[in-house]
């Protein structure tokens, strides 16, 4: 609604009361006004721009003010601009019947100046006030959209729609699930040798190809730390092949990243195995993962070499009838002692 210049409707069938009002209203500095000689007019007229207040007669031909207030408020685009009705009735019976049909305020002919400056105002300052809670409402909504959307980004979508619903995330085991690390092979001389513009926008490209490959593979993205970019599969949402999932992903982001960067290698480390999912933290939270699998599978990307999956011997046996693979012999990895390593170089 305009503070300055309210729109408002005077609906009568008479034309010396539609003159009359209009002239009042006009010394009351109410310029905006339109006039509709019967009730189909005067639905027509709501139906077709908006109006802050409408002045409503009761009796008229075709459809009485009531009809006309009847369909007003049963519409549930027009059933909040406010009804002040009209009338020369000077009933009780009248006056109840209107305020139980939703009109706002009730002013008898012949009109009193002052009665309807200050019934006028009132039903323009509640519909005001009515417009200001509407947008704040319409804010908050879009508000919600907007964060629903930046958790949908954050957190992998299940963990997303679980918190949206419940507000928590609960923490869990969850067993047979492939994770994924993968990092750029002399990213940090990269960024000492190139503007911050330029990494950003060959890191961004890497990384949305990334996800675009996660995406097809059934995978959800965790997190990215600096270069390193991590992913599972089998873990919030059903991969019936975690661990040959991951392998693939994997195999081609060492395809994409010279695509994006000609001189760009990546090393990629998956493992399988059990892990504990969760939020973290009560103002910058985060979803992640904990465990023996998960440290594994980042010793097997710090151990492997550019553009072929790295993994243990294990979890090459999982894998073995779908991929081609060379054995890195005995390797001492942090935490587990000598491990037999394997290198997928492609799918058989």
């Amino acid at each position: 609604m305009s503070a300055e210049k309210p729109s408002l409707l005077v609906v009568d069938d008479e034309p010396f009361n539609r003159d009359l009002i209009k002239r009042l209203l006009a010394k009351e500095g109410y310029e905006n006004v339109e006039m509709a000689e019967n009730g189909r007019q005067a639905l027509d007229l709501l139906r077709g721009q908006p109006f802050d207040v409408v002045m409503l007669d009761i009796e008229m031909p075709e459809l009485d003010g009531y009809g006309v207030l009847e369909e007003l408020k049963s519409d549930m685009g027009l059933r909040h601009i406010p009804v002040i009705m009209i009338s020369s009735i000077d009933d009780v019976d009248s006056i109840v019947k209107c305020i139980e049909l939703g009109a706002e305020d009730y002013l008898p002919k012949p009109f009193n100046p002052t009665l309807l400056r200050a019934r006028l105002g009132a039903c323009l300052e509640k519909k005001r006030l009515r417009d200001l809670e509407a947008a704040h409402m319409d804010q908050i909504k879009t508000e919600k959209k907007r964060g629903d959307k930046l958790l949908s980004v954050i957190l992998p979508s299940a963990a997303a729609s679980e918190l949206m619903a419940t507000g928590k995330v609960a923490p869990r085991g969850f067993e047979n699930v492939a994770v994924l690390f993968c990092d750029i092979v002399g990213f940090t001389t990269f960024c000492n040798d190139h503007s911050p513009d330029e990494v950003v926008t060959y890191l961004q490209a890497l990384i949305t190809k990334f996800e675009e490959l996660t995406t097809k593979y059934q995978m959800e993205k965790i997190k990215t730390i600096g270069d390193e970019y991590m992913a599972t599969a089998g873990l919030m949402m059903p991969n019936g092949e975690p661990l040959l999932s991951a392998v693939k992903c994997g195999l081609e982001m060492t395809a994409a990243a010279p695509e994006v960067k000609a001189d760009w290698q990546v090393r990629v480390g998956v493992h399988l195995g059990p892990v504990v999912a969760g939020i973290v933290g009560d103002q910058k939270y985060q979803f992640d993962i904990w465990g023996d699998t998960v440290n594994v599978a980042a010793r097997m990307t710090s151990y492997g070499n550019p553009g072929v999956v790295t993994m243990t011997y294990d979890s090459w046996l999982e894998v073995q009838g779908e991929c081609r693979g060379k054995t890195l012999g005995k390797i001492e990895v942090k935490g587990k002692g000598s491990v037999e390593v394997v290198e997928c170089h492609g799918l058989s």
